[in-house]
């Protein structure tokens, strides 16, 4: 297992082209949020917007609207109830990330089941938080499209099968090739499982135990994979900064707070970037 250095972020953090749009920068498309959990979408959406992606949609419960646009005036805003405008949606996305908030009743479930069969090749899949619940329990087929899944490690123990005390590398390894996928397994010490090799993150601190982190981060991943040619680096890069920005809070703050993390996020990446 490689361990993770701040090598990764000039490597993936490009330089802006000034001839460039917002297109340029991607379509990140996030599904979540019911009317319990808004905060965990509006989160993910905060991270993808501020980590830089060209256009980010929010398809969630409509009890959320006036909340995302009070927070985040920069994303739009879809019913998750209408069903072709979601399905419209999740197809002009280069990025679509489900799960934040989603909830596991059966309207999360029809949600879920849409984007599995609306999503093609082109486009990238993160799946996050109750939507792996939701495939683990309904042994839903994954579409043949590059997926990311960023469970914790009961969320991994459901779709893997192997018990949080039995999850070693190997073990992980051998399920990650089956289900032709990234993993990047929330712990102490986040283990990330690409197609070509298997990384720890060495940074990470306890005051990141909070509720949103998990959400924040399938926004970095959403955001990161929208910009950056080579997804894996992209992964790797946004789990790195996660943790990063976490631990230089963490310093002076007993706990860090998720969108605290968001925040600084643009003006890490600045510093970070290639040159």
């Amino acid at each position: 297992m490689k361990t993770l250095t701040s090598a990764i972020l000039p490597q993936t953090i490009r330089q802006r082209p000034a001839d460039s749009y917002k297109g340029t920068y991607g379509r990140v498309t996030l599904v979540g949020g019911n009317r319990n959990f808004g905060g965990a979408i509006l989160m993910a959406s905060a991270a993808a917007v501020y980590s830089g992606a060209g256009l980010v949609t929010t398809i969630t419960d409509a009890s959320n609207q006036g909340s995302l646009h009070a927070r985040l005036p920069e994303a739009m805003f879809a019913d998750i109830t209408a069903h072709e405008s979601v399905t419209k949606l999740v197809s002009g996305a280069d990025v679509v990330v489900i799960g934040p908030g989603l909830g596991t009743d059966d309207a999360a479930l029809a949600s879920l089941r849409a984007v599995l069969e609306t999503v093609r090749p082109a486009q990238t899949l993160v799946i996050d938080g109750s939507a792996i619940t939701l495939v683990a329990q309904e042994h839903l087929a994954l579409p043949a499209v590059p997926t990311v899944f960023t469970p914790h490690q009961m969320e991994w123990q459901r779709l893997s099968g192997i018990p949080i005390a039995e999850q070693t590398e190997a073990r992980n390894r051998a399920v990650v090739d089956q289900l032709h996928a990234t993993v990047v397994l929330k712990s102490h010490r986040t283990e990330i499982y690409t197609p070509t090799g298997t990384y720890q993150n060495p940074l990470g601190t306890p005051a990141q135990a909070t509720g949103g982190m998990g959400d924040t981060l399938a926004g970095m991943v959403g955001g990161f994979l929208a910009q950056f040619d080579n997804a894996d680096d992209a992964v790797l890069a946004a789990v790195y900064s996660h943790s990063a920005i976490a631990e230089e809070l963490a310093q002076n703050q007993y706990v860090v707070l998720p969108h605290q993390i968001i925040d600084v996020l643009p003006t890490f990446m600045k510093h970070h970037q290639a040159h």
